[in-house]
């Protein structure tokens, strides 16, 4: 795989998942839009540890749609282009139906939606046109294991994967006449910032033990395989839901 000059927009990118992702594709020649939320300092450390040059970072709400044209314009004038598009900022919180009052079940639904599903929705709609104008491009977005299995503690972020993983296959046919791919890798647990306390918990154990290889994804296992389907050889893959979850859960 070369990517040589591609330019790559990572989104949550400041840590984790993304900021392998971000570290993986510079690796292998492209430049790299590093976003992020409000971690600043997190993604200048994801900036410094780029092989290469020519990488560039962007700060943005998801959620915000403005705050999102914005983002994919700059990206584009500054960097020339977007070639590939990793969805992978989102936001996880738990709101156990039984255990939350209705404004703050309201509340929850409303902004989990609005950053892991609309806001991705609205990236790849700003950067279509960008995309269109290269001839073609990739669009890789990070889903979760949670959209097949469920999220009892966290409805919304589940429903807001499923609506991820159905938009993406809907896209894939509406953007192969553009010749732009959609694929979509769902991991499991990931061993994160996000996944620490837990993993160090008594629970962490239980968790480990769903996979048959006794652990948790690190963030390379799924950035390897989202480069790949960002890739002109993974092209005619276009429409899968590729899982990442070590056995974990299986479905047909």
């Amino acid at each position: 795989m070369d990517f040589t000059d591609k330019v790559v927009l990572v989104t949550g990118a400041s840590r984790g998942i993304g900021r392998e992702i971000a570290r993986q594709f510079a690796r292998q020649g492209a430049r790299v839009a590093v976003h992020y939320k409000s971690s600043r300092a997190s993604a200048d450390q994801t900036l410094a540890s780029l092989y290469g040059t020519g990488h560039h970072l962007y700060q943005a709400d998801i959620a915000d749609p403005y705050a999102v044209q914005r983002l994919l314009s700059g990206v584009a004038d500054e960097m020339g282009g977007i070639d590939i598009l990793i969805n992978n900022a989102g936001i996880y919180t738990e709101h156990p139906i039984t255990e939350v009052g209705y404004d703050e079940w309201r509340d929850q639904w409303s902004a989990i939606l609005n950053a892991n599903l609309i806001g991705a929705a609205n990236v790849i709609f700003c950067a279509l046109p960008h995309m269109i104008k290269r001839g073609g491009g990739h669009i890789v977005n990070v889903s979760s294991r949670g959209a097949f299995r469920g999220e009892p503690s966290a409805p919304a972020y589940g429903a807001s994967k499923a609506g991820m993983n159905a938009m993406s296959q809907s896209l894939a046919v509406a953007l192969a006449p553009h010749h732009i791919s959609v694929v979509t890798v769902a991991p499991g647990w990931v061993d994160t910032d996000m996944a620490t306390e837990t993993l160090a918990s008594p629970q962490g154990e239980a968790v480990r033990n769903q996979s048959p290889l006794k652990r948790v994804a690190t963030p390379a296992d799924v950035a390897a395989v989202v480069v790949f389907y960002a890739s002109d050889e993974a092209f005619f893959s276009t429409g899968a839901i590729v899982d990442v979850n070590g056995a974990s859960y299986l479905r047909t």
